[in-house]
């Protein structure tokens, strides 16, 4: 078993996909289980580590880029790490998974399946409307590429299953490559 090695968690889905719902879902099941868990949501590190990049392809892949190397330090040092941002493309995505791996730590790219469709008819926070109305452009999945993974570890139905079945999912490719303890050490004596 290798619960404290580092591992990131690579999110990656549309706007409205669901990555920050199933991060937030994940990560207190994962401290459950011991490990060292840090969630870097992409709104997150746009305002405090990313504040003032705009949405440029050059500005989004240095955005994905930062969250890529605060991501490999973490699970360097043992670090379960999520990460949920968008990262639309492909290239991107595999520069990290490239650093993250090179540094002995695994990368597990985390596909949350959902269209375009679907995510416009959830549309959180009102980013689709405001795209359809002329208000945006250059939104990814509608006027700007969305590159989905060719190849992805684990790849999750958003909005096709509970949150529960999601973190379920992934729960258990990690038990299955030994980076999670099968049960949480605390689980009460079975009657």
């Amino acid at each position: 078993m290798t619960d404290q090695q580092g591992f990131v968690l690579w999110f990656t889905g549309l706007s409205g996909a669901g990555k920050s719902t199933l991060s937030e879902a994940l990560a207190p099941v994962l401290r459950a289980r011991g490990r060292r868990v840090e969630v870097l949501d992409g709104d997150t590190v746009r305002t405090n580590l990313s504040n003032g990049l705009g949405f440029s392809r050059e500005d989004r892949d240095t955005n994905i880029l930062r969250i890529g190397f605060v991501a490999n330090l973490l699970a360097r040092n043992g670090v379960a790490v999520i990460t949920a941002a968008i990262s639309p493309y492909r290239a991107t995505r595999d520069a990290n998974r490239r650093l993250v791996e090179g540094d002995g730590s695994r990368f597990i790219e985390v596909y949350l399946a959902a269209t375009v469709e679907e995510c416009e008819a959830r549309d959180v926070k009102g980013l689709y409307a405001e795209v359809r109305a002329g208000k945006r452009s250059g939104f990814t999945g509608v006027d700007d590429p969305y590159e989905a993974p060719e190849h992805p570890e684990i790849s999750v139905p958003s909005g096709r299953e509970p949150i529960e079945a999601s973190v379920q999912r992934i729960l258990a490719y990690l038990e299955a490559e030994g980076l999670v303890s099968p049960r949480p050490e605390y689980a009460a004596v079975q009657r």
